[in-house]
């Protein structure tokens, strides 16, 4: 299906179904992040799946792509970054299982009815405060800052839209870890799953990928880590497959 691209946009192939996606380089565009929570998340055939903070909607595509999931509604506070996802969702003929939903992180459990969900999915804003921020109306400001919400609106929205047992899957930066855990627990999220990113084998992690589950029994398995480069420029096997290279 064609669709009409506005200024400074263009389309890039996600290398998965032949699905593509429209971004604006001006703006905001999909980083790793987005990519490898992709990998980690693991959906059942059939589920519903929400993915709160969607903002091109790279997170719904690529599970589109990879899972048998029979819905996904992806929540999206900026217009300009819901009108882009929404068009990638016609470009890739998508409409019968993804829906682009406006509105805020923070009203997710008025937008959405209660435990309607399998799997909950969200790339959240990663820094705390203002500091270096010349415009925080900007896209990039918003996604990057808790500007528009914060850790525990993401968490505490997600535990009041998933079943019980159902499963929230997050990427953030590990000098937030002991907060994040303490959030999930808070909100009866059991952390299950962590990896550790990095960046190369012998410098520190600068992403962790996280699993909770709703009502879950305490026990978390720690997976090995994650290492994206084996040498400068050069992609690890096993980010090769999650990018689909």
């Amino acid at each position: 299906m064609e669709v009409q691209l506005r200024e400074n946009e263009r389309i890039d192939d996600l290398q998965r179904n032949g699905y593509k996606i429209i971004q604006n380089s001006e703006k905001f565009c999909f980083g790793m992040d987005a990519v490898l929570l992709s990998g980690f998340v693991r959906v059942k055939p059939d589920a519903d799946v929400l993915d709160m903070g969607t903002g091109t909607g790279i997170i719904p595509l690529l599970l589109a792509a990879k899972t048998q999931a029979s819905h996904i509604s992806a929540l999206e506070i900026q217009e300009e970054s819901a009108d882009m996802a929404r068009r990638s969702v016609q470009l890739n003929n998508l409409a019968g299982r993804i829906d682009i939903v406006r509105g805020d992180i923070k009203e997710a459990d008025k937008i959405f009815h209660a435990a309607s969900f399998d799997v909950v999915t969200c790339n959240p804003p990663y820094m705390i405060g203002r500091h270096g921020i010349a415009n925080p109306d900007a896209p990039k400001a918003i996604a990057r800052h808790e500007i528009l919400c914060t850790l525990e609106d993401v968490v505490r929205n997600a535990a009041r839209l998933l079943k019980t047992g159902g499963s929230f899957f997050m990427v953030h930066r590990p000098f937030r870890l002991a907060e994040i855990i303490t959030v999930m627990t808070t909100y009866k999220l059991e952390p299950k799953r962590m990896r550790l990113v990095y960046p190369y084998v012998d410098k520190e992690p600068n992403m962790v990928l996280i699993e909770g589950c709703r009502g879950g029994r305490p026990r978390m398995t720690v997976e090995k880590p994650l290492i994206v480069f084996k040498e400068p420029n050069v992609y690890a096997d096993e980010v090769c497959d999650v990018y689909g290279f």
